[in-house]
């Protein structure tokens, strides 16, 4: 198996960032697939961001919807995908949950991803639930493959939350609008609240709302594993873990930050295997 270029590995994995604390305290047959998913989830985030111009995202998103056809159809042609297609576990059904997240995120380039609020599981699912599945079914290392759907879904919500509080601003002033639509007409907030500076009242209880929701979606990620489950997914629960304490940190990061979510992914994953050397 050839090994993925250093410049692959700093995009998926920035030194002290959640995935790379994930990636260094996963389960051994899960960092190589783990950091090929994170390297596809990188390049894709980057077309996400509003700094890349619509047109050119999706027209690179395309192209990445085509390549995970041919990832699944064995003849992928970019690094990243040939690096998922040579680990041994690699089989096509894994690589076509790799398309759906590919298709939730060119509904993302489109700027309303959420006219309902309901559709938020389903669309958070396949954008970042999918492919942390991908990572350990290609590893064989999920003991219970329940705990590893509700684990990732709960986490898929979370994630997703988190980033829309900390980027609606940003989001808003590209003429996307992360949140459902339907719940912010029933608030009835408007596009000016979302550019607003500070977040008027109607606004913030909403956004309080969401808040407590990805709290609760964090936490229900590590409890509802179930106990023979938490060593083969204690890389999901370091996220869930490391994402809880930035969603519920006020201000900035310490001088301290890095090694506070060092020693909080360790003890982490200690707990989740506590026979295992870590």
């Amino acid at each position: 198996m050839t090994p993925l270029d250093a410049t692959f590995v700093a995009r998926a994995t920035p030194t002290g960032s959640a995935r790379h604390l994930s990636y260094v305290f996963a389960p051994p047959p899960v960092r190589a697939p783990l950091l090929g998913v994170y390297a596809l989830l990188a390049e894709w985030q980057a077309l996400l961001d509003p700094s890349t111009e619509r047109t050119v995202a999706q027209i690179k998103l395309a192209w990445w919807h085509e390549e995970m056809t041919r990832l699944s159809e064995g003849t992928a042609v970019h690094p990243v995908s040939r690096y998922l297609a040579s680990q041994p576990g690699a089989a096509a059904a894994h690589f076509m949950i790799l398309t759906e997240a590919v298709e939730a995120a060119i509904v993302e380039i489109g700027g309303v991803p959420l006219e309902l609020g309901a559709q938020l599981g389903a669309h958070s699912t396949a954008l970042i639930a999918g492919p942390l599945r991908v990572a350990s079914l290609i590893a064989g290392a999920q003991p219970d493959q329940a705990g590893l759907d509700r684990c990732t879904q709960a986490l898929a919500v979370a994630q997703y939350l988190a980033r829309a509080l900390r980027e609606y601003r940003r989001d808003a002033r590209c003429g996307r609008v992360p949140f459902a639509v339907d719940e912010l007409l029933q608030a009835g907030i408007e596009n000016a609240d979302l550019l607003s500076p500070e977040a008027p009242p109607r606004l913030q209880t909403y956004l309080d709302g969401l808040r407590t929701r990805a709290d609760e979606c964090y936490a229900n990620a590590a409890r509802d594993v179930p106990l023979a489950a938490r060593s083969g997914l204690r890389h999901l629960l370091v996220l869930a873990a490391l994402g809880r304490k930035q969603l519920q940190a006020q201000g900035g990061n310490s001088a301290f930050g890095a090694l506070k979510d060092m020693l909080l992914a360790w003890t982490t994953a200690r707990r989740a295997a506590p026979s295992e050397h870590l």
